[in-house]
């Protein structure tokens, strides 16, 4: 199969960097829907898959130049503990990243061409968490959980298969907090996706190690050598930790460099609660910083807004 041009990279040539968006969960529980839930954020997919589209729409409004779709944690077994058949479940996870598909056409057709002058067609990454996620449990941030090969290709694999046939551009692994989860999403990409291209992001415990303790620097630089990895970095950490995390990841690895992180907090997997922390009212100011320190893909994860994304907007494509 043919490779396509990697669409990531194409807007790093003219632009020089990308907007990212931002937590798809805080704004869709603004719209007053309940996601207290082990399908978190997917349980809107069910619920009201409108407010997925509004929630894409107004963040490519912000300046986003991706939609990541709402399939972080939605997957076929998480749907199926649920009560649906498989076939509803890959249903629920196509229409997810259609509502993401539709957002972006439906913006784009909305502009002016003068306005398109202005900035990149966005793209639509498909989100694939790690099967932490799945669990429920906070293990995302922690990395506590050992599969075979075999069972993380069993898990991924046909989430990946759906979001590449309804036509996302390309894929996010992302808050991936294991080394070796990583090795197989990324050997999945290779074997199975050959014209698709994904950023990695991993999970982190501080600003050099993955949650599951492997070294950061170890990590980036084993993927060095895999093409059709776009972008490497982390999200979901603290502000106060993309310093370090920039300064180890410039010397292990040439990939573009991606940084989106949470507004401040600590997440109790128990309790499914943020701490009321630094809502990092300053971003723009910071990832500004970020840019000028070597990140290339930035945006927010949760609790950021599109406000935030404004702000990256306004020094970005100024």
């Amino acid at each position: 199969m043919k490779k396509k041009p990697n669409p990531i990279q194409q807007i790093i040539d003219t632009y020089k960097s990308v907007i990212l968006d931002g937590a798809i969960a805080t704004e869709i529980e603004k719209k007053g829907i309940n996601i207290n839930d082990s399908l978190w954020s997917a349980k809107a997919i069910i619920d009201n898959p409108a407010a997925i589209k509004e929630v894409h729409v107004e963040y490519f409004a912000a300046g986003s130049d991706v939609a990541t779709t709402n399939t972080y944690q939605a997957n076929i077994d998480g749907f199926i503990q649920k009560g649906y058949t498989k076939e509803e479940a890959e249903r629920l996870l196509e229409d997810t990243a259609l509502a993401a598909i539709e957002a972006r056409n439906s913006f784009w057709g909305a502009l002016s061409e003068s306005e398109k002058e202005t900035r990149p067609f966005p793209l639509v990454a498909g989100s694939i968490g790690p099967y932490g996620a799945f669990l429920a449990d906070g293990s995302e941030y922690t990395g506590d959980y050992s599969l075979t090969d075999q069972a993380f290709e069993s898990f991924h694999l046909p989430r990946m298969k759906l979001l590449e046939e309804a036509k996302c551009d390309v894929f996010a692994f992302e808050t991936i907090p294991s080394f070796k989860e990583s090795i197989a999403l990324a050997n999945m990409l290779k074997n199975y996706f050959p014209s698709m291209t994904a950023w990695l992001s991993f999970s982190i415990r501080d600003g050099s190690h993955l949650s599951d303790g492997t070294p950061l620097s170890e990590a980036a630089a084993f993927f060095n050598s895999f093409s059709n990895i776009s972008a490497i970095g982390v999200n979901c950490t603290a502000a106060v930790n993309i310093k370090e995390v920039l300064d180890t990841l410039k010397i292990a690895t040439d990939k573009p460099l991606i940084v989106y992180p949470n507004a401040g907090g600590v997440y109790d997997g128990s309790t499914k609660m943020w701490t009321e922390e630094e809502k990092n009212n300053n971003f723009g100011e910071m990832t500004k910083c970020w840019h000028e320190d070597g990140a290339v893909l930035i945006g927010g994860c949760c609790r950021t807004t599109p406000e935030h994304i404004r702000q990256i907007a306004n020094w970005a494509r100024d």
